[in-house]
């Protein structure tokens, strides 16, 4: 996959959760990724957690690229089996999305939600994918504009073991009437 986004080229390639381990850790622990949770992780914990989604088949990762170089990390579930289970009534076609752009010295602007809008038309160019479901922490409020950005809306609030969330829907029509992106 692969986006002309104004802000360069973004790509995904499967994770590697050895290989990957080291550069994951260094983003999951930044300060920038608190609502990532994994604060206090070690080398040795983002390995195993990596590993355990590589081993899951109801769980994905993705590492993103920008111009060939990582910058972004992409989950997608299943949340009949994972995250959302028993907490909401899930339709036929819906999946789960996570994405976390890595700390920058040199911003770009635009660039995380060319980054949300590149991670959606992944998504939906799977033709089973009918709506993204997400479950941000609620106080995360840039999270929440960049979603409505490209065509979620917010349900209602929900009540995880870790968090509170803001249970929000993206259909393919919603992204591609919010983006203009046609997946």
């Amino acid at each position: 996959m692969t986006s002309p986004a104004a802000v360069g080229r973004l790509s995904l390639r499967p994770l590697d959760p050895l290989s990957d381990a080291g550069l994951l850790h260094r983003w999951v622990t930044h300060p920038k990724a608190a609502y990532w949770m994994m604060q206090n992780a070690t080398l040795v914990d983002v390995e195993r957690a990596y590993m355990d989604i590589a081993a899951d088949e109801h769980h994905h990762a993705l590492l993103g690229l920008h111009d060939g170089e990582p910058a972004f990390l992409m989950e997608h579930y299943d949340p009949v089996h994972r995250e959302l289970a028993g907490l909401y009534e899930p339709l036929p076609g819906d999946v789960g999305m996570h994405f976390l752009v890595a700390p920058t010295d040199r911003p770009v602007h635009g660039f995380t939600r060319a980054v949300i809008t590149a991670v959606m038309a992944h998504l939906f160019a799977d033709p089973a994918v009918r709506r993204v479901v997400v479950e941000p922490d609620v106080g995360n409020k840039a999270v929440h504009a960049l979603n409505e950005a490209v065509g979620f809306v917010p349900e209602r609030e929900i009540r995880k073991p870790e968090k509170t969330a803001l249970l929000s829907f993206c259909t393919r029509e919603r992204f591609t009437a919010a983006t203009g992106v046609t997946a």
